[in-house]
């Protein structure tokens, strides 16, 4: 089932998987409504290579979700 969240005005896109019981988000939309950035995707692209960079794990190698 796909939904569109609110938070403090802002859409954020998320998909209920039955299976596992868990939400899952748009990064990208969650990090435009934390930021308020004219281009989350960007600021995901450079974020993630940042924590790649200092060796975190937890990003996959996907550009965009």
């Amino acid at each position: 089932m796909s939904n569109i969240k609110l938070f403090e005005s802002k859409k954020i896109r998320s998909v209920w998987n039955e299976e596992e019981q868990k939400w899952y988000f748009a990064i990208v939309d969650v990090i435009e409504a934390l930021t308020e950035s004219p281009n989350p995707q960007v600021y995901w692209r450079v974020f993630k290579k940042r924590l790649k960079a200092e060796g975190n794990e937890t990003v996959t190698n996907c550009n965009g979700l």
